[in-house]
């Protein structure tokens, strides 16, 4: 009897110790109303971007670029990084509301065009210290590009919607870019 007991022994602490991991074990997946939720709104947001590349104080700086691929000058394979300031108006010196922190790569062979992903961060108003993510195809030379808003942080949690972009000045390399961006948070 004893002998079969110490057989056993082992079969029962398995099922034991199965029996326990089982109903320890959390789910995959569950599915609670969110505690900070609140209806949904809708924003509009317009500023100014002002993407800098040359002089002493650039905002975007090249950090990889690709041999030449084809017989056009268009810099395919060039990436920036950038840390662009956003402001109320056109001139640089107007007040500043926040900063696209991101970058941008020049990633079509025969146009200069640019896959953007950006960190809206805005330092001022009602939504400092909140984010909207952008990601998107930008034909710089297109008179109105759109890119996908594709969420967001603080007061643009669960953020969707979409960036108009047209191009304000341009002078040699230097951009300013007029941006309405609409928003479902």
């Amino acid at each position: 009897m004893a002998k079969r007991f110490l057989i056993l022994l082992p079969l029962f602490s398995t099922i034991l110790l199965l029996a326990v991991t089982v109903t320890e074990s959390e789910a995959y997946s569950t599915t609670t109303p969110f505690q900070g939720y609140k209806p949904e709104c809708f924003t509009h947001l317009h500023f100014y971007f002002h993407d800098v590349i040359t002089g002493d104080k650039p905002t975007a700086i090249k950090v990889a670029e690709a041999r030449k691929t084809n017989s056009l000058n268009v810099n395919f394979g060039v990436i920036m990084i950038a840390d662009d300031p956003l402001t109320e108006g056109p001139d640089p010196r107007s007040k500043e509301v926040g900063r696209a922190q991101g970058m941008y790569a020049s990633t079509a062979m025969k146009d200069i065009v640019f896959t953007m992903v950006f960190n809206l961060a805005f330092t001022a108003g009602e939504f400092n210290g909140s984010t909207v993510a952008m990601y998107g195809r930008n034909d710089i030379f297109s008179k109105a590009r759109e890119m996908p808003i594709i969420g967001g942080t603080g007061a643009f949690r669960f953020a969707r919607g979409y960036a108009q972009a047209k191009t304000y000045k341009i002078v040699g390399l230097d951009a300013v870019v007029e941006y309405n961006v609409f928003i479902w948070h």
